[in-house]
């Protein structure tokens, strides 16, 4: 049995521990928020023994195993170190920190004191996600050529709420960019070169961005991202031979299609009646009872290599953050 905590209550974490019921040998074991009412209320509705209006509370409990960290960006760093340095192992949220600086940081702490740690990108379980990469490895498709991946969807627009506060991390980039910016890493590697640019709203959040890269294999990377319309949400694997669509929304993927020029297309479907919270979880609890403290499938290291991303997509199109 995984006894799991919740650090930060809030709606993506409500889905977290909806697929966690359904994992075996995973228990919801405490939650905890800045307010005591909140967490009371998480607690009842999920069975959860152990609810607490202090974070480092969850550092008096011995027996909890791993603490899912599911607040705002800007306190990611912060509240994964508390854990860390407690010794307990961290499954947190995407993106993993605000900048390089911070991840740096936290994987050094997190090797030292071998404790597991990993960035929550959930769609590196995603089965289709993963049928996708091992089509492409297969050859079927011939070299990669592009990658072409976009998320957008119309924002109601709220000065203080998460996606538009920049004192919260808000902004298009940092909390649906990093997506398509994934898939591109996933399939490509790191770029030789970056291009971005981004329009900004009136409360300085960027509101769309798009992105532009070149590789040493002459392959592009074409990904934007949007808070101000409802896209395709599709993701592009185009190779010589052929291509692999990953269906909408792509991040979190029900099906993908082969298409291989001269053939009939192959559509790979993997229907669930969960979030899809519940492949990642599954994974952080293998890794656990492996005795790991990284995992082999999305890496410190991987972590590492988006944020340089995201921090250099950042730079180039403006995106600065106090």
């Amino acid at each position: 049995m995984i006894r799991w905590g919740i650090l930060g209550p809030g709606r993506i974490a409500h889905k977290f521990a909806q697929d966690l019921l359904t994992v075996p040998d995973a228990q919801l074991y405490a939650v905890a928020s800045s307010n005591q009412q909140r967490a009371d209320e998480f607690a009842q509705q999920y069975g959860i023994p152990h609810a607490f209006d202090r974070y480092d509370d969850l550092l008096t409990l011995p027996d909890l195993d791993v603490v899912y960290v599911a607040t705002p960006h800007t306190e990611h760093h912060k509240n994964v170190l508390m854990l860390l340095k407690g010794g307990v192992a961290v499954l947190g949220e995407k993106p993993f920190a605000m900048n390089s600086e911070q991840v740096r940081e936290m994987v050094e702490i997190a090797r030292s004191k071998k404790v597991f740690l990993m960035e929550a990108l959930w769609s590196r379980f995603m089965p289709g996600i993963v049928r996708a990469l091992e089509l492409a490895q297969s050859g079927v498709i011939g070299k990669i050529v592009s990658v072409k991946a976009d998320f957008g969807f119309k924002a109601q627009f709220s000065p203080e709420g998460r996606l538009f506060n920049k004192a919260l991390g808000g902004g298009a980039l940092l909390d649906i960019g990093i997506y398509p910016l994934f898939l591109s890493y996933l399939f490509l590697g790191k770029p030789t070169s970056i291009k971005a640019s981004a329009i900004f709203g009136t409360t300085d959040a960027d509101e769309q961005c798009g992105m532009v890269m070149t590789y040493e294999g002459e392959q592009l990377a074409l990904l934007d991202c949007t808070l101000r319309a409802k896209t395709d949400c599709v993701g592009i694997i185009q190779g010589e031979l052929g291509q692999i669509r990953i269906h909408s929304r792509f991040h979190e993927t029900k099906g993908v299609t082969l298409h291989v020029e001269g053939e009939e297309p192959a559509t790979f479907d993997f229907d669930r009646t969960t979030h899809g919270y519940d492949y990642e979880a599954n994974h952080v609890m293998q890794c656990l009872s492996a005795g790991l403290t990284e995992s082999p499938l999305w890496s410190l290291e991987d972590s590492l290599n988006l944020m340089a991303l995201l921090d250099a997509v950042r730079a180039e199109a403006g995106i600065v953050y106090e």
